[in-house]
């Protein structure tokens, strides 16, 4: 899962969504500074992380990779995955997609104190640059599956992924759809 999934399964707290999304921040942090809250969203993203990767629909769409770029498949499932929660967001929650967006987006805002400092420069961007919006674009998550491609440190291939995304994009959504409750009940039990 990716960091607008993660902080739309968070539980209601500003600083548990805070924690959902440290989670992808925590190397030499020392959790147990910080408030219950953020650290319930860390414990609950690490589960949420085991549970997605061992889940046959995730599985079964990684499998619709070629072998050239099915190790960045969870990667590209990741961001796809918040393309999906924000066109099927109706079906998930009864909370408006915008007024949810913004309201993440504050919280970050206003609870950098409990950031490392490399999480601070991506929220940050996060924001100003409203990846969460943009996330909603299918060419947008071709830009940013391009930018992670850019930044891997060995010669790859993962550039352009989006033409296999586009290729099994009926498939990817619907094994998407399938899978997504399931983990919405399975992160319910963190609050």
């Amino acid at each position: 899962m990716n960091h607008l999934a993660h902080a739309f399964l968070a539980p209601d707290s500003p600083e548990a969504r805070v924690g959902s999304i440290l989670g992808d921040f925590t190397r030499g942090v020392e959790l147990a500074r910080f408030p219950t809250q953020v650290q319930l969203g860390v414990e609950q993203h690490w589960a949420i992380d085991g549970f997605t990767d061992r889940h046959p629909q995730v599985l079964a769409s990684k499998a619709c990779f070629s072998r050239e770029r099915r190790r960045f498949a969870g990667v590209a499932l990741d961001i796809l995955y918040d393309h999906f929660l924000l066109r099927h967001w109706q079906r998930f929650s009864q909370t408006d997609r915008d007024t949810f967006v913004q309201r993440v987006y504050e919280d970050l805002q206003n609870h950098e104190d409990l950031m490392p400092e490399a999480m601070i420069i991506v929220t940050r961007r996060m924001v100003r640059y409203d990846w969460f919006g943009a996330y909603a674009d299918l060419d947008q998550i071709g830009y940013a599956l391009d930018r992670v491609a850019g930044r891997v440190r060995f010669p790859n291939r993962f550039t352009g992924i989006i033409e296999e995304i586009r290729d099994n994009e009926q498939e990817l959504e619907e094994r998407f759809l399938a899978f997504f409750p399931e983990l919405q009940s399975f992160a319910g039990g963190f609050e």
